[in-house]
């Protein structure tokens, strides 16, 4: 007698289902980078938030930028961007100075305490980063990362307007999720 045989699955339904739950995981991690956004808003003066950050990440990566220039990167209102600098020129991570350039422009650039803010933040962010992917082989971290590149061009380029018309999202999302 022999064992039962176990029905096999069509592969449109495995990959079906494998798309819907990575639409759900994707989902899931927008919302949760929203929130993190969310909740640094009440952090402790020394802390820095998950916005005020990016903002040091953009000057550390292009240099001395105006509050327009920094709040179009960040895409975050000039108003609020100003506050953002204002707290971190006050907390020594940033200088507010005239542009060599044009004297009419206010630019801040990164203070060496904001540079090692900076490095601090990433060294902690790199650790977890390492222990949740620690057990996972190359091979499923080289697949993460081709699917995350391929969201990434889709998310980048424009829908045709049928793929515009026929998706509201990732599949199992009831909306599209905002990067």
């Amino acid at each position: 007698m022999s064992a039962p045989t176990v029905p096999k699955r069509r592969p449109k339904e495995g990959r079906e289902q494998g798309s819907q739950e990575l639409g759900l995981a994707f989902k899931r991690v927008f919302r949760t980078l929203n929130r993190l956004r969310g909740r640094d808003t009440h952090l402790g003066g020394a802390e820095l938030s998950h916005a005020q950050f990016e903002l040091l990440v953009e000057l550390d990566e292009r240099g001395e930028l105006s509050a327009g220039e920094l709040a179009a990167a960040a895409r975050l209102a000039p108003g609020t961007v100003t506050q953002m600098l204002d707290h971190l020129a006050a907390c020594g991570h940033v200088e507010r100075v005239r542009s060599d350039i044009d004297r009419r422009v206010v630019v801040s650039r990164l203070t060496p305490e904001g540079r090692n803010k900076i490095e601090a933040k990433r060294r902690a962010w790199r650790e977890r980063w390492e222990h949740a992917l620690a057990d996972l082989p190359p091979e499923d971290l080289r697949a993460a990362t081709r699917v995350l590149q391929r969201l990434a061009e889709m998310l980048e380029s424009k829908p045709s307007e049928q793929s515009a018309r026929v998706s509201a999202g990732p599949p199992g999302a009831s909306s599209q999720p905002s990067p």
